[in-house]
């Protein structure tokens, strides 16, 4: 731990005395000052209530933790970032933040009655600059360790609804599929047929690619690979959603998939389904 001279001790206490006794101007101050750091998209994001509520805890945080030890800082820290991340809000928030905090206080202390004679702007500025940087180091390190965590998670969420598998009728099951097909999402499009046609003991399988916008090889070779592991299992697997464009290009690409029941609808799919299973769908008032 550094030891502080006597004269660097008295302009400490002097600077801790004139920040207890402007915190609210200091606050009013920084907030101008942030007007020219993207608040205008933060602002489109959350409404001015919820802007100034977390900047001044943000801002209170900081000050609190001038010249005196704070053993929840971290903590508390941690806190105020994340919540700064799941709003969505850039880092420059935070690290210009910061800079225009020391300016503040810099600025309005120099031109305070706390302000010794011997006491230069430059050094003032220094010292408390000095003081920031080790508090604007563990802020970028939070909001990079929130933010990845947070993309983290959401990947796993999206993960779990890339590629559901919903039991429509009894013995016959719908995966369907929205969006471009990676080869991880592929994977786990492979895993949810495999668990889920034995889970809700399934005999066909339609897979619905109407919301997948391109069926390239790629795309067209893990649709047959899924189709062929749903057959090993003792299922057999329907491709639906073909539309007109899509039909075009895998004609185009020459990807064969004559081994695969294709439809141009999930409701033709799901007919053609129940007349596998030895159903049908049946109009009651024609049968009366």
């Amino acid at each position: 731990m550094s030891v502080l001279t006597h004269k660097e001790d008295l302009m400490n206490q002097d600077l801790f005395n004139y920040i207890q006794n402007h915190k609210s101007e200091i606050f009013d101050r920084w907030l101008v000052l942030m007007n020219d750091v993207e608040t205008e998209r933060i602002k489109s994001i959350v409404s001015e209530q919820v802007y100034v509520n977390v900047s001044s805890d943000f801002v209170n945080l900081l000050l609190a933790k001038a010249f005196r030890d704070q053993e929840n800082f971290a903590e508390e820290l941690e806190e105020v970032v994340g919540r700064v991340v799941s709003l969505g809000w850039p880092l420059a928030y935070l690290t210009q933040g910061v800079r225009n905090l020391g300016h503040v206080v810099v600025e309005g202390y120099v031109n305070s009655e706390h302000v010794k004679a011997d006491q230069t702007h430059s050094e003032l500025f220094y010292r408390f600059d000095k003081w920031l940087s080790p508090i604007y180091n563990k802020i970028v390190e939070q909001y990079s360790n929130s933010w990845e965590n947070t993309v983290m998670l959401q990947k796993v969420a999206l993960q779990e609804l890339s590629a559901p598998l919903i039991p429509v009728f009894d013995k016959i099951t719908v995966m369907p599929l929205v969006g471009t097909i990676d080869t991880d999402r592929a994977k786990k499009i492979m895993e949810n047929l495999l668990q889920g046609v034995v889970k809700h003991r399934s005999e066909v399988v339609l897979i619905d690619i109407t919301g997948v916008p391109v069926v390239d090889t790629m795309v067209a070779h893990h649709i047959i690979q899924a189709a062929e592991a749903v057959r090993l299992v003792g299922a057999k697997c329907l491709l639906v959603g073909i539309r007109p464009e899509i039909a075009q290009t895998i004609v185009n690409l020459g990807i064969n998939l004559n081994e695969i029941i294709t439809k141009n609808s999930l409701k033709k799919g799901v007919e053609f389904a129940l007349e596998m299973t030895e159903r049908k769908i049946v109009d009651i008032e024609s049968e009366e």
